[in-house]
């Protein structure tokens, strides 16, 4: 699905910084900052990287759909003036009542210092095919005459910018090199500013502290191409130097955004400069990941940034030494916890050396300067310990999607559980899942997430995905194991006399998959069934009740009440 974001939404441009504008070299200052960062290695990476390094000639060869405006985009396109380049799709209705202004810039004198262009994609991010929008924009074309509209098929130039979200702003020099890409709508106050001040061009790709055009950091919405708001998550992910994390995580389906900014250090520096960082203000290099959790779950992005981070390597990745270049997974959803402990504990299980990733929640997050933002796209030839080119290899998510059932009965039937895999469970449980649920074992007390869990939602079979427990019967009984007063129905379970160790214990076991759960024992709450089932947590997957519709439970949804720990 794609998707209309506001994001990163502009505040109305403020007069230019003196401290920026007050010298020459004071802006060469500011351009030196990047240029000959003290912690980033200098070295090119050898992957393929997939960034754009002709852009204003792939735009010139592109055909062009609005007639009498010339074949292709060289007949709109003046190549001694900078390019605007508004990114588009039929879709989109933020995009398409901007056409209007977008084609009014193209006649208004103050702007005729810019080449204004726009460019639509056919087949990719939702669009239609090309002779499908060809046919459709013939009829509107009609509104807008002088309004340049470039068709890319192949969809090459929003994959090497990493445009997922519509409508998006390319801001490119007189030599195509992108200054500024903006992933939502670019207002008139913006370009006007622009017109006004040449030199704006030259300070966004250089500045440093201030902003000739600053941003604004705020939970935006996000739109569906239906024009309902996107069931938007967030989690933000520290993997040494952002700039190739921010690249790699925008190519990725599913990803709205990514933002570069530094999370957890010194916390009276609530807006830290980038010197502060490498000073050692304690702050991790971290890359804000918004993500349509109707397309992705944070289980397959945690799989992806495995792909890219050293999980061993402390306070170093790539050729980038300092603390600020620790591995971190940093959450806002208390739920999320739950998910990062077991992906930790599955990558744990491919190392011998201690994994070093940090799971925590975020304490707080600043943008990082605007000359970070998309730093590899206005800077092909940057340094990236990344291999972004990773991001091609799709990664299937684990989550079971069940078809939609209308009733409890309906969700509780066990044929809806019966098509997992009995002989690929090595390959699909975590070692400690597999010993669990196959052979018996239990984990060590207190040492799963689940155990201090509270959370709404539903605990199914870790095997087969059949509902065991609900949330509402958990309580927290201090033995060190998830702990429950019942399961979501008795039929879900077998119950079967356990005499191993010498002692005489009540056996619990799922229904469908023969999963080994735990025991069952008679010291619960005697208001609430006198029944304590305690259950190894790697032997159950918790589905947040907001998940639940999205993930095939939704008819169970009415069970979920608030807990009692």
């Amino acid at each position: 699905m794609s998707r209309l974001p506001s994001k990163r939404v502009l505040k109305k441009l403020c007069t230019i910084s003196l401290s920026i504008i007050a010298s020459t070299s004071a802006l060469l200052a500011c351009g030196n900052i990047h240029d000959n960062k003290p912690s980033h290695s200098t070295h090119t990476t050898k992957s393929k990287d997939m960034l754009p390094t002709n852009t204003l000639t792939q735009l010139s060869t592109l055909p062009q759909l609005t007639q009498g405006l010339g074949d292709t985009g060289k007949s709109v396109i003046d190549p001694n003036k900078p390019t605007l380049v508004k990114f588009w799709a039929s879709w989109c209705p933020l995009c398409l009542s901007t056409l209007q202004e977008t084609h009014g810039w193209r006649n208004d004198p103050n702007l005729a210092g810019f080449n204004i262009i726009t460019v639509a994609s056919p087949t990719h991010l939702n669009e239609k095919n090309t002779q499908d929008f060809t046919n459709w924009y013939q009829v509107l074309q009609a509104d807008y005459p002088n309004l340049p509209v470039l068709i890319d098929s192949s969809g090459q130039l929003i994959k090497e910018l990493g445009i997922q979200v519509y409508p998006s702003w390319a801001i490119l020099d007189k030599n195509g090199q992108l200054v500024y890409l903006n992933k939502g709508n670019l207002s008139v106050e913006q370009v006007s500013y622009l017109a006004k001040n040449p030199q704006a061009l030259s300070e966004l790709k250089a500045q440093s502290h201030q902003t000739a055009m600053p941003t604004k950091d705020k939970d935006d919405v996000y739109y569906s191409n239906q024009g309902t708001p996107l069931n938007t998550k967030t989690i933000y992910l520290a993997g040494g130097c952002f700039w190739g994390v921010e690249a790699y995580f925008e190519r990725i389906d599913g990803v709205v955004d990514a933002i570069s900014g530094y999370a957890n250090g010194d916390e009276t520096l609530q807006n830290p400069s980038y010197e502060q960082v490498i000073a050692g203000s304690g702050h991790a290099e971290t890359v804000k990941v918004v993500y349509d959790a109707d397309k992705v779950d944070l289980d397959t992005l945690l799989r992806y940034y495995f792909r890219i981070i050293d999980p061993t390597s402390v306070n170093k990745q790539g050729n980038d030494r300092g603390i600020q270049y620790r591995t971190g997974v940093y959450y806002t959803d208390p739920s999320d916890k739950a998910v990062i402990d077991n992906a930790l504990n599955q990558l744990q299980q491919k190392h011998k050396a201690p994994i070093v990733v940090e799971n925590l929640p975020l304490s707080h997050f600043a943008l990082a300067e605007e000359y970070h933002q998309d730093y590899l796209t206005k800077n092909p030839n940057g340094y990236c310990h990344v291999d972004l080119s990773l991001a091609n290899d799709k990664i299937v998510s684990k989550t079971q999607t069940l078809p939609k059932a209308s009733t409890v009965q309906e969700a509780l039937d066990p044929r809806r559980y019966q098509d997992f895999d009995k002989d690929n469970l090595k390959n699909t449980l975590t070692k400690a899942q597999y010993d669990i649920t196959q052979n018996a074992g239990t984990e060590r007390a207190f040492s799963h997430a689940y155990d201090h869990l509270f959370d709404e939602g539903l605990y199914v079979d870790i095997v087969s995905g059949e509902p065991l427990f609900l949330s509402t019967n958990k309580y927290n009984s201090g033995c060190g194991w998830p702990s429950f007063t019942k399961p979501i129905a008795p039929e879900v379970i077998n119950e079967h006399t356990d005499t191993s160790y010498n002692m005489v214990r009540t056996e619990v076991r799922s229904r469908i998959a023969d999963s080994h759960l735990g025991h069952v024992f008679p010291d619960g709450p005697k208001a609430r069934g006198g029944l304590r089932y305690c259950i190894n947590g790697d032997a159950l997957k918790f589905i947040p009740k907001a998940d639940m519709e999205k993930q095939g439970y939704g008819a169970l949804l009415p069970l979920i009440k608030p807990a009692k720990p």
